[in-house]
């Protein structure tokens, strides 16, 4: 079975947000972690590779100092890694960067490609099931248990308070979401591994039947209005008051914002 996994570096938006002048992120900018979904999705993909020998590839499309989160990755299990990187690219939105991903992966051979649902610097959820559009493959979305039966994958989608079960033939693409599983720790045997692996590095000229029109800042139909970090909070009323007339005043906030 060859599984390949997306994952993206995100910032680490303990550390602060930072942007260009064009409203897109400055990524080179700012401290960056593995995305939490994708991490989860990563982790699926290591246990199937314990069951069942899987070979696993995570590929990202980013700055050239994404390199880093695909070491993590292999640290922690994945057996190879690939970097989309080429100025053409950059600025790219769901669109443009679910194509580029496309026309990278149509360069290798998968049962299984697993994503994250969504992105914590964006929270689309598109990229994904975007890809499967591209490469004409099913998806299942918002997978909360993963397992392979033969040539199916078998997949329970959360939705609201209960799930769905589906089932798919491979090929196949599924979201994961980070409540999936509890990711693994890199182990010293493995970021030695990871340190010393070699990396593939793609560009535009290895992206498969994608065109120009597609790619990067001038390729993306979804344009930012405007971007800033989260709003911060007034500090709030303060009331001492005793119990009694604490919930008379809660209530009366509740009725005056038509809350109840």
């Amino acid at each position: 079975m060859k599984i390949v996994v997306c994952i993206k570096q995100v910032p680490d938006t303990k550390g602060g947000v930072k942007f260009n002048p064009d409203g897109t992120l400055d990524r080179g900018a700012m401290l960056t972690i593995m995305n939490p979904d994708d991490k989860a999705g990563l982790e699926a993909a290591l246990r199937l590779k314990d069951q069942y020998g899987a070979e696993v590839t995570v590929i990202t499309m980013g700055l050239p100092k994404a390199e880093d989160v695909l070491r993590e990755a292999m640290a922690m299990g994945a057996d190879k890694g690939i970097l989309v990187t080429d100025r053409v690219l950059g600025g790219a939105d769901t669109w443009a960067t679910s194509q580029t991903l496309a026309g990278a992966i149509r360069n290798l051979e998968y049962d299984l490609i697993i994503t994250g649902r969504q992105a914590i610097d964006g929270d689309t959820a598109q990229v994904g099931p975007q890809i499967s559009e591209h490469l004409d493959i099913p998806v299942i979305s918002y997978a909360q248990d993963i397992k392979v039966e033969g040539n199916s994958v078998i997949v329970q989608r959360q939705y609201d308070d209960r799930y769905h079960v589906i089932k798919a033939q491979m090929p196949c693409l599924v979201t994961a979401l980070a409540e999936l599983n509890e990711p693994r720790y890199m182990t010293p045997g493995g970021i030695f591994d990871a340190c010393a692996a070699e990396i593939t590095v793609w560009g535009r000229a290895n992206l498969v039947d994608v065109e120009d029109s597609n790619l990067g800042l001038k390729g993306s139909p979804t344009q930012i209005a405007k971007a800033s970090d989260k709003v911060r909070k007034g500090a709030g009323e303060v009331v001492n008051v005793d119990a009694a007339e604490a919930v008379d005043y809660i209530i009366g906030k509740l009725k005056d914002k038509h809350v109840i």
